[in-house]
């Protein structure tokens, strides 16, 4: 009973001392935005690099390979997203060891999937193959860049416990250090090994997973003295079943939810096929710039994860509003800001991105549907940010679902009746529910956690 007491004056001092400002929040969103905008960097780069072996097959190949690869990854995302709202609420309590108990959870985690699927690679790589259908050379080209990239499946998962629990801690400019090293180490072997050496596509794969490894290396050589240093955790405390039970249950629920997004899009590009080779063309070209703002965007979704699960963590209702507030100001005036941009400038853009004619006539004229996607977006990114910190992933769960249904029956209203500029209209629904919905829960929700 005394422990308890104690506990709880000492989570009340942490919310008191704990404070939410703008430059709080732009500290995790500024390094971060830039830690993200290096992984479409990488894939330029990539998709370079084999470019000037001027083989048609293997650039197929690789953007195969990629595919797949961004499939089967993004199904362990929660390894990130799940440890940093865990992290930061365990920040916010003032309890440095289960701190250390989520980070070494979340790695056990990494390591025996990393190994699954880096022992599952042929097989990988088969389903690959089967799915894309491609010709011959492509799907040669794919099975050899997927086989090798997937060695770097335990690396790359413990890099996303890394990064969870770094974020977790606020800790941006860390994070964005780590980003660098990981995406810096694999341009440059990209180039020396893909091209250089004309290694090819299995030079770009040798690259990630060399990347992956020294980053891996270096993460775990910061946190482990920093651990080493702080109070020494009991291990039984890492295997508490309880613990492992909720983070189980967390990841699952943002696992179904990631599945989700991924399943509207690929109804959307589906949906975008039905009306030409020229017009999905238009639609890939365009959805570039719901991409590139989205990039943005996570900064401060990120900022909203840290700084919402810290302040659940500490039981600080004014900081948890603030967060919210100051995240949501900062997202809404990035995204109208992006929109603006893409108004004026789209066009320009999308000349840049494609020579063909055809294809530029079609985006122009769906280039308004495109810029505003950054708008109706950005609700939802924050929200998500802000549901995952507080880990309420439930209820984010529910309502990606939900809007996924809302999604699919504006699809078979609005694409029928209005075409491709139902198609557009159907996706900001998908976002603007997204957005909404969680926004209408989160009332209820902060009556409870407080």
């Amino acid at each position: 009973m005394e422990k308890r007491v104690l506990d709880q004056v000492s989570a009340a001092a942490n919310g008191r001392s704990f404070v939410v400002t703008n430059r709080s929040v732009l500290a995790i969103a500024v390094p971060m935005t830039l830690a993200y905008l290096t992984t479409p960097l990488l894939g330029v780069v990539d998709t370079a690099v084999v470019g000037q072996l001027g083989d048609a097959a293997l650039l197929g190949g690789l953007a195969a390979g990629a595919l797949v690869f961004d499939v089967v990854f993004t199904s362990f995302n929660f390894l990130r997203s799940g440890t940093t709202g865990l992290v930061a609420q365990a920040l916010g309590r003032g309890d440095e060891l289960e701190e250390q108990a989520v980070f070494w959870r979340a790695v056990l985690i990494a390591v025996v999937a990393g190994f699954v699927l880096a022992a599952l690679a042929p097989q990988v790589a088969i389903a690959g193959q089967w799915f894309i259908s491609a010709e011959a050379r492509v799907s040669e080209a794919m099975a050899v860049y997927i086989r090798i990239r997937l060695l770097a499946a335990p690396f790359s998962l413990i890099n996303y416990a890394i990064l969870g629990y770094v974020l977790g801690r606020g800790e941006g400019g860390l994070g964005l250090m780590l980003q660098l090293v990981l995406n810096g180490i694999n341009i440059a072997l990209c180039i020396l090994l893909g091209l250089e050496l004309g290694w090819g596509v299995a030079g770009v794969a040798w690259a990630t997973v060399t990347g992956e490894f020294v980053a891996m290396l270096l993460g775990l050589a910061i946190i482990g003295r920093r651990f080493w240093a702080a109070p020494r955790l009991p291990r039984h405390r890492i295997l508490d079943l309880s613990a492992f039970l909720r983070m189980m249950s967390l990841n699952r629920d943002i696992m179904i939810r990631s599945f989700s997004l991924l399943a509207a899009f690929a109804l959307f590009t589906r949906q975008g096929a039905q009306f030409g080779t020229v017009t999905l063309a238009a639609n890939a070209v365009l959805m570039n710039f719901f991409l590139i703002a989205g990039y943005f965007l996570d900064g401060f979704a990120t900022a909203a994860e840290q700084l919402a699960g810290r302040a659940v963590g500490a039981r600080a209702t004014m900081q948890f509003r603030h967060a919210v507030r100051l995240t949501l100001f900062w997202g809404f005036g990035l995204a109208a800001t992006a929109t603006l941009v893409l108004l004026l400038g789209g066009t320009d853009l999308v000349a840049l991105i494609t020579t063909s004619q055809d294809v530029r006539a079609v985006a122009d004229n769906y280039v308004a549907w495109a810029a505003f996607t950054a708008l109706s977006g950005v609700l939802a990114f924050q929200m998500d940010g802000v549901f995952i910190g507080a880990t309420w992933s439930r209820d984010m769960r529910n309502m990606m679902l939900l809007s996924f249904l809302v999604f699919s029956a504006a699809l078979l209203i609005l694409a029928p009746a209005f075409g491709n500029h139902g198609l557009w209209a159907a996706l900001h629904v998908f976002l603007l529910v997204r957005g909404f919905s969680l926004l209408a829960i989160l009332r209820v929700r902060m009556r409870t956690a407080f």
